[in-house]
């Protein structure tokens, strides 16, 4: 079995479009309806193909589905318009789930807001978890989208948000979203947030205090494994009887890294029963490679053809740490 962990949802035009009046309007005119309907999944393409018929291209038996996160327009306002396209979104992956159980289920996006506390979001995230039974959310570490002023995810100001996670037992994707620096696009503002939120969880009694939370950096976690020579020189504290090596290793990385080279490092640095195989396709590395033909976020043979990986080792991988780490994940029978 094959599950990629990391897909973003195909919907159509209907969550744009919901989005657009959201915006213009700032809320005036009241939540509205988002449109979103089990036909209009059906139909819901991208670059020509369904969401089903890419999956099928590469293999995939099943995908864990999250809104697309530069979409989340988590820096706007008024706040009750984040809240109403979030649940818009979320509401349009549970119908994802409906039409094909056997090949999708549902990670919420979460309602944040910048400069807000997490515990905003508890509310969706326990209507999504209990009422729409997905299995796992995505937590966006810049709710403020480049206004430096949400904490990094080491900090309390988060704690309200992993009891939650621990309570009711769902894994969090920690994936960055958009970004209005005009310096650094969002796809860059992914590494750079998601290796802040590394280091400040390395650095924190998060896992001290929270031991049961279950955290998974998205993109191969940021900048690990490049610069993990440089990171481990910045642990802090003398007493502390953990090396960084062992501290990264309470967190856990998919796989979205679109080189044999950088996947080997991963591997090599944080373990294979770390990593949770996820392609972030379709996204933004659904391009050909030139030089080959090949598309970027076809990973699987890149991992299939690393000759020092057991066979459990990619099992592990492909499937099996996923169906461990997503304690609600019941596989289709």
């Amino acid at each position: 079995m094959i599950i990629d962990i990391h897909n973003h949802i195909v919907a159509g035009r209907d969550l744009p479009a919901y989005q657009a009046s959201l915006l213009n309007s700032r809320g005036f005119h009241g939540r509205g309806n988002p449109g979103v309907t089990e036909e209009a999944i059906k139909r819901a393409k991208w670059h020509g193909h369904s969401h089903i018929e890419v999956l099928d291209q590469v293999g995939t038996d099943i995908a864990f589905v999250s809104p697309r996160p530069y979409t989340m327009m988590h820096s706007e306002k008024p706040e009750k318009i984040v809240h109403w396209y979030c649940e818009a979104v979320n509401d349009a992956i549970a119908l994802t789930v409906k039409v094909a159980p056997r090949r999708f289920q549902g990670i919420a996006g979460l309602p944040q807001c910048a400069g807000v506390s997490p515990k905003e979001t508890c509310a969706e995230l326990e209507r999504c978890v209990k009422e729409l039974g997905f299995i796992g959310i995505m937590v966006n570490p810049d709710p403020g989208e480049g206004d430096g002023q949400t904490p990094p995810m080491g900090d309390e100001h988060w704690y309200p948000l992993y009891a939650k996670m621990v309570e009711l037992d769902v894994p969090g994707l920690v994936h960055s979203a958009s970004c209005k620096n005009p310096r650094e696009s969002f796809h860059g503002h992914f590494i750079t947030e998601e290796s802040i939120a590394v280091l400040s969880l390395v650095n924190s009694r998060v896992f001290e205090d929270f031991p049961k939370l279950k955290l998974i950096i998205c993109h191969g976690g940021g900048s690990v494994p490049y610069q993990v020579g440089r990171w481990r020189s910045q642990l802090r504290g003398p007493n502390d009887t953990e090396n960084f090596d062992e501290r990264l290793r309470r967190l856990y990385f998919d796989t979205a890294l679109y080189n044999t080279e950088s996947l080997e490092l991963l591997f090599k640095i944080v373990g294979p029963d770390r990593c949770l195989f996820g392609t972030e396709r379709p996204g933004a590395g659904s391009k050909a490679d030139p030089r080959t033909g090949r598309w970027y976020d076809d990973i699987r043979p890149m991992i299939e053809a690393i000759s020092w990986l057991s066979a459990e080792q990619k099992e592990n991988i492909f499937h099996k740490n996923a169906a461990r780490i997503f304690s609600r994940f019941r596989p289709p029978s």
